[in-house]
């Protein structure tokens, strides 16, 4: 098993993780705003991306929009490294040359890796999740060990695992859609001599695999929100809103429509854009970096 893109694909996703945060802020506040049968949580305090950014700076100061980026770091370290060293590593076992690679094993490679990883590392997303919320960040505790000790303690093991099912639903449908639309925009763009493996491939291909994996995936990106959010004590003593991701989906429309499934879908993609742009772009660079160290 080749261990470079497990090494480049951590590095990259913490370098496009640190440059994107406050976007995913404003996306996490609207995401869990307006919800009917959860009196904290019905007002509609924000009207739009850059609304959220200005009243959150204003009120909470600038330093809010980067609640919870520790553990976003140490989230994109582990989940960032296992996705995309097992995506290379799956596309390695189902097709043996890379030059025939093929959609189909593209997105397979990308929804496995995706799944397996994102379900590893979901207590890393809860806590995340709960910072960015204000909802809850106030009462938790400085210090990564001692913030993921209180979920344990109040919570149990589940609420580590709140929403695992949701967040595996996403990121098999975010890296199954970018990843394999990335190396496939970048492999029709070679072949038919439309650009060189050069900046502006990878810019472009990132670009589109940045908006498809945006449209595909802010619904469940909702629901996931959603369900980390919800606080459960060990003895279930909290009011339980929703009661799996499909109940919470349902809810979800039922109470504010088809489209409440896109909320956030300007900053999931304003941040989607950028991040996949950064991080395939930075990954393209490390793989360069190497050839030019090994290079006499």
């Amino acid at each position: 098993m080749d261990w470079k893109p497990f090494l480049y694909g951590g590095l990259a996703s913490m370098t496009a993780e640190l440059g994107t945060f406050p976007i995913d802020t404003t996306k996490t506040r609207l995401q869990i705003q307006g919800q009917v049968i959860e009196a904290s949580l019905k007002q509609l305090r924000y009207k739009g991306m850059f609304h959220a950014v200005f009243k959150i700076s204003r009120e909470e100061g600038i330093q809010a929009l980067y609640s919870g980026i520790k553990p976003a770091l140490l989230r994109q370290a582990t989940y960032g490294t296992i996705k995309i060293g097992l995506y290379h590593w799956i596309k390695t076992i189902l097709v043996n040359d890379p030059k025939n690679q093929t959609l189909l094993s593209n997105m397979i490679s990308g929804v496995s890796a995706g799944a397996i990883s994102s379900s590893i590392c979901n207590p890393t997303d809860v806590l995340k999740v709960r910072l960015q919320s204000k909802t809850h960040s106030s009462h938790y505790p400085p210090g990564l060990i001692a913030s993921f000790a209180y979920i344990y303690q109040h919570e149990g093991f589940r609420g580590l695992y709140r929403g695992v099912g949701a967040t595996a639903q996403r990121a098999a449908v975010v890296a199954g859609l970018e990843l394999s639309a990335y190396d496939y925009t970048k492999k029709l763009l070679i072949d038919h001599n439309l650009l060189s493996d050069n900046a502006a491939t990878h810019f472009l291909a990132s670009f589109l695999a940045g908006f498809i994996g945006a449209l595909g995936s802010n619904p469940i990106d909702v629901i996931k929100t959603r369900m980390m959010n919800q606080e459960i004590s060990q003895s279930g003593v909290k009011n339980i809103i929703y009661r799996g991701s499909l109940d919470c989906a349902l809810q979800t429309i039922r109470y504010e429509g088809f489209f409440a499934l896109y909320k956030g879908f300007v900053p999931t993609f304003v941040r989607l854009g950028p991040w996949n742009i950064i991080f395939f772009m930075s990954y393209e660079q490390f793989k360069i970096l190497e050839k030019k160290i090994k290079e006499p």
